[in-house]
């Protein structure tokens, strides 16, 4: 089991609810644009824990939107989701009430990126104990 965040802010438009609604997470970018994050969304396994965060660098925060576990093997593209997401997963959503963690200090400079794998334990300790 890993523990992976991945964004929802789609050109200024927040696609949490969504997300949430639909029963998965994933990136929007094509594969031509954004092949390792198609990778890393393939790579996830049933039971992973992934969580929506916002981050913007003025902020001290990390905003959770939503935490939840991958449900199954099934590989989503967009037209599985509506062009929701280009490459996703499905979701079982188990926490939707939004909550802020503290920025903790680090040399992981990811929290600018579409998805990645949390590996910050304080990050890790505060997600889990959430679900």
């Amino acid at each position: 089991m890993a523990i992976f965040a991945v964004g929802a802010n789609y050109d200024g438009d927040d696609v949490s609810p969504q997300f949430i609604a639909q029963g998965v997470a994933g990136v929007g970018w094509d594969h031509a644009s954004a092949p390792e994050l198609h990778q890393l969304m393939a790579s996830l396994k049933v039971g992973d824990i992934v969580y929506i965060k916002a981050y913007a660098p003025s902020s001290p925060d990390i905003i959770v939107k939503g935490i939840g576990f991958i449900r199954d093997a099934v590989f989503l593209d967009g037209q599985a989701t509506n062009n929701l997401v280009s490459a996703g997963r499905n979701v079982e959503w188990r926490v939707v009430e939004e909550f802020r963690i503290q920025k903790p200090t680090e040399r992981y400079n990811v929290r600018l990126n579409s998805a990645y794998e949390e590996f910050h334990p304080a990050v890790q300790a505060q997600i889990l104990s959430r679900i």
